[in-house]
């Protein structure tokens, strides 16, 4: 098996499909350095599927991506190259497709394989995804059914690792987990969304989560948290909302708990009359417990102390096992769609911090509570996975940095606001308006059109003045005219742009002491596709764009780093770094008490990194190499 180094994850479609990422792709991320492929799911999705999370028939490789004999051809030259690969696996649902999916097709097999009621026709869905059917995973037949395409290529040498998607809305998320590791899966990864503090299950047989939580913590590292009261009390100045976060998504929880998903609480209400079962999943503050009989862990206590007494019974008694069963299935997506699909579409106060698995009212980290992540990481999780950005995150990382750097001029960016604002003339909503400006900063230059459908997506997302089921044209005209507005608004540009520019740089300078954290901390670094030259993605499907790999390719052969190929080279320098001294990235985590402005860590006694949290006056410098004369090795120092 190939060395954990870092992993290179994509997104296929049509247009990238196996032929393509082993003659173009795989190359690329050989000369960059990383280990392995970390590929989406490569089986049989519904036609003109543009993701591969929609599967109709996961005994079969994805014809649109090539059919099987592409895939085990990339597979090979993966591993002929010296790299690993690894699947995205969804056994969690699969697309209600009758004329695709042969599974769901006849009454009597959809029965055995699928979450539905004969008699009423209601069935577990993804989410609100009534195109996407919960899977009756935990049946033995039905887990050897689905997985045997995936085991045969794990069997075959050829697939290295699995990611889990979704494994809170499976039955038993530890009993799956077993299963596989039981059929010859050594590595697995799990798309578990830790909520701030929450541990994974330490009886979990798997490497560590997908790398969320980093993303978090390593984005309010660089919040200076100075920022904090001025940016909250211009919040409440331009939109009157003084709520905590946590009270907004408490709402957000408990509106969709009685209204998405009310058929999910009418099917828990007939097998138990408890009272308030809504109020109770909006009151839990994680995704989901992992109650078994005769197995109730501490972390399911701590969170069922919030519900009722009769429910908290049965809940950590077992007593009423399809119940508890079909609950804890049930508040995951409550809290997904609530929080991540609601309630960060409502509060706005620095978005940056709006990402899945983050807390918005934490709104800064200190190098502390950085290092007591890092170091529970390494004892725990050494393998978990380091993520900056995926095709779900809601911006991608160097946005983020962007709009967190907003925090050290929270003065000047409060009387930017206010003098755009007086400008354009502003927006029926004040709160939409603060979404507007704060994404132009973090992804500018941005055009039109894209700007347009995000906006599109976050305003009916947020379900105040539109949404998907009941959108309001009107609004969102006047959305798009508005937003058609500013491009033309000379003085407003002449203002904005040289601001936007110095946010820019700050953020930049925040993006790469991100990078070499991700590079360096316990763990293993994770690269979202074209994730190596500045990314100014937003959510899906905007973050799924096509990569221009000729213009990544090209930054590899530069001899000296340009401002566009920082990233790129402080990649191939610290990936070349972790190739050749692999015990030290291996080792101890040693922290160094640098102050508040500053943070840096020591591997393995050998390797030191150092990274100030300031942009300061050097947030022009860009890369600086640096000679520790103390240490064996020379390492990039930014700032």
């Amino acid at each position: 098996m190939a060395d954990l180094r870092c992993t290179y994850r994509l997104q296929l479609t049509p247009e990238l499909d196996f032929r393509r990422v082993r003659e173009v792709v795989l190359p690329y991320a050989r000369e960059l350095g990383v280990s392995h492929l970390y590929l989406s799911p490569v089986l049989q999705a519904r036609h003109e599927s543009t993701h591969g999370y929609d599967v109709v028939d996961p005994t079969r490789v994805s014809d649109g991506l090539g059919g099987e004999d592409e895939l085990r051809s990339l597979c090979e030259a993966t591993r002929e190259a010296g790299l690993g690969t690894i699947l995205d696996v969804v056994p969690n649902h699969m697309a209600t497709s009758e004329d695709e999916n042969p599974f769901w097709r006849d009454p009597e097999t959809r029965a055995k394989f699928f979450d539905w009621d004969r008699e009423t026709g209601w069935y577990r869905r993804f989410f609100d995804i009534g195109e996407l059917a919960g899977v009756r995973v935990e049946d033995p037949d039905v887990f050897e059914t689905t997985h045997a395409k995936v085991l045969e290529l794990v069997h075959a040498g050829l697939v290295e690792g699995l990611r889990i998607d979704h494994p809170d809305g499976l039955a038993n998320p530890r009993e799956y987990l077993d299963r596989l590791r039981e059929s010859g899966v050594e590595r697995i990864w799990v798309e578990k969304i830790l909520e701030p503090g929450e541990r994974l299950r330490p009886d979990w047989p798997v490497e560590g989560t997908t790398g969320y939580e980093f993303a978090n913590d390593v984005t309010a590292l660089f919040v200076d948290p100075a920022g904090e009261e001025p940016l909250t009390s211009l919040y409440v100045e331009l939109t009157g909302e003084r709520r905590s976060f946590a009270e907004v998504a408490h709402e957000a929880k408990l509106e969709v708990a009685r209204t998405t998903f009310a058929q999910e609480f009418e099917r828990l209400r007939a097998l138990c009359r408890c009272d308030g079962l809504e109020e109770a999943a909006a009151a839990l503050h994680v995704y989901r417990t992992y109650v078994e009989r005769g197995r109730v862990a501490e972390d399911d206590r701590e969170a069922c102390a919030v519900l009722p007494e009769d429910l908290r019974r049965i809940i950590l008694g077992f007593e009423d096992p399809e119940f508890v069963t079909r609950w804890q299935q049930t508040t995951g997506p409550v809290m997904a769609k609530g929080v991540e699909d609601t309630a960060f579409y409502r509060w706005f106060r620095l978005t940056a911090l709006n990402e899945v698995g983050g807390n918005p009212d934490r709104f800064s980290l200190s190098p502390e509570q950085f290092h007591d992540a890092a170091l529970e990481r390494l004892q725990r999780h050494p393998h978990a996975l380091l993520a900056s950005q995926t095709h779900d995150t809601k911006r991608a990382g160097d946005v983020r940095a962007r709009i967190g750097a907003l925090a050290a001029v929270a003065d000047e960016w409060a009387e930017r606001v206010r003098r755009w604002h007086a400008l354009t003339g502003g927006m029926d909503d004040p709160d939409e308006e603060y979404l507007v400006w704060q994404t132009l900063v973090g992804a500018w230059p941005i055009v039109p059109g894209r700007l347009e459908l995000y906006l599109q997506k976050a305003l009916r997302e947020g379900k105040r003045t539109t949404s998907w089921l009941d959108p309001d044209e009107t609004h969102e005209r006047r959305v798009r005219e508005f937003v058609r507005s500013l491009y033309s608004n000379h003085e407003l540009l002449d203002d904005f742009e040289p601001f936007a520019a110095r946010v820019a740089r700050a953020g930049e300078h925040a993006s790469l002491g991100a990078l070499l954290l991700r590079l360096t901390s316990p763990g293993v670094p994770d690269l979202y596709q074209g994730d190596a030259l500045w990314s100014l993605n937003l959510v899906d499907p905007d973050n799924r764009r096509p990569v221009d790999w000729a213009a990544h390719v090209s930054v590899l052969h530069e001899r000296s780093p340009t401002r566009r190929s920082l990233k790129a080279h402080l990649i191939l320098r610290v990936l070349r770094l972790r190739s050749e001294r692999p015990e030290a990235f291996a080792g101890d985590y040693e922290p160094l008490d640098l102050g508040p402005d500053r943070i840096g860590f020591v591997r393995g006694g050998a390797i030191r990194v150092v990274v100030p949290l300031r942009a300061g006056d050097r947030a022009d410098a860009g890369l600086d190499r640096d000679l520790l004369p103390e240490y064996d090795q020379v390492l990039c120092v930014v700032g």
